[in-house]
């Protein structure tokens, strides 16, 4: 009987402290739902003011960004930028006319000026064939003779009306002449188109203006001097429109 009792007992006590550890888990666990709601209600509480505060913000920066004194800022530094572009390839252009009118000038004036170079090149043979004709004859056969005395003179004028005949040397000399009126009005003309002799007889040799026909050895010397001018060179202007021919002191250290 007694045993009966104390079963029943310790069935009520288990089942009494079953039941509030039961109560308690449920305690427990509805008040961690709520917790949890509570976070869940305070995220989603705050996170819509973030985004309605994004919005607000770029809508303030939208409407700085797209003020009208910014919108005309932008232009006017953009047609800047274009004037700048404009005048720098103005000035480009304004230079490149200049030069080409330097150049135009420049080349119109050459050609005025060496227009002749062929022809006068080819005139330099008629004066050096005059040249020639003159070296040809000695100067005592043109020197004219004495003339007679004033007396002898007048008793033959007198005697005899007829004129003289010219002697040959008469005849030669005046030729002479006539060659060498011929020869300096030629080079006279092709002064005026700045056609000009030179002679560079004891200057030193130079490729650009002489042209070498023969090298001697000559003693007191100095080597790499002009020794002759067989022929004269010709300048027009700056340029040389012929080369002297010419024979060069060898030297002889070697």
């Amino acid at each position: 009987m007694f045993n009966t009792q104390a079963a029943s007992v310790f069935r009520s006590c288990t089942n009494a402290l079953s039941s509030r550890t039961l109560a308690r888990s449920s305690v427990n666990a509805s008040s961690r739902r709520a917790a949890l709601a509570m976070r869940s209600r305070y995220y989603s509480d705050k996170a819509p003011p973030s985004e309605e505060s994004q919005p607000a913000e770029e809508s303030e920066k939208d409407e700085v960004e797209v003020s009208p004194e910014t919108t005309l800022l932008k232009q006017l530094k953009a047609e800047e930028a274009k004037v700048a572009d404009c005048m720098g390839r103005l000035r480009y252009l304004q230079a490149d006319f200049l030069n080409l009118q330097r150049n135009a000038a420049r080349e119109k004036e050459q050609a005025r000026d060496f227009a002749i170079s062929r022809f006068a090149k080819d005139l330099l043979e008629t004066v050096d064939v005059l040249s020639l004709a003159l070296k040809s004859i000695p100067k005592s056969a043109v020197t004219p003779p004495e003339t007679p005395d004033a007396s002898s003179s007048s008793s033959s004028s007198s005697s005899s009306d007829t004129p003289a005949e010219k002697t040959p040397d008469t005849h030669l000399r005046e030729l002479y002449e006539g060659v060498e009126a011929t020869q300096r009005l030629l080079l006279h003309t092709l002064f005026k188109h700045h056609v000009k002799p030179f002679d560079p007889t004891g200057e030193k040799f130079d490729p650009n203006r002489h042209e070498a026909l023969y090298q001697a050895p000559i003693p007191g010397k100095e080597p790499g001097t002009v020794l002759e001018c067989q022929k004269v060179g010709y300048m027009i202007k700056d340029r040389v429109l012929r080369a002297a021919q010419v024979g060069v002191v060898q030297d002889t250290s070697s």
